[in-house]
């Protein structure tokens, strides 16, 4: 993958329903969007990678990139290269799915 790559701006209905291909050392994945959140002042994507079938994958595994916007308004992930910066994005991502776990006990 690029350092930065540009995706397509959406809507938020469309949410859901976005696809981002990434490339790694194994080739093209394709992975939806979960959220975007902010963890100390950066912005960050969490992305979860696909079957190519387009099912999720029986692991449950969870990629992490930074998030931004160019002068344009469209959006670029990249990589987060400082283990640091990694677990505070990480830490962040967790807690998130911890309120959402309550949330959702509550209903």
């Amino acid at each position: 993958m690029a350092k930065n790559e540009k995706a397509t701006p959406v809507t938020p209905d469309e949410m859901d329903d976005i696809r981002v291909t990434i490339e790694l050392d194994e080739g093209e994945v394709e992975c939806q969007i979960l959220t975007i959140f902010e963890a100390e002042g950066r912005d960050y994507i969490a992305l979860l990678p696909l079957n190519p079938d387009g099912s999720e994958k029986e692991e449950g595994e969870v990629y992490l990139y930074r998030y931004a916007e160019d002068e344009e308004g469209l959006p670029e992930i990249g990589f987060i290269e400082d283990d640091e910066e990694y677990e505070i994005a990480s830490d962040r991502f967790d807690e998130m799915l911890d309120d959402n776990m309550f949330d959702a006990m509550d209903d």
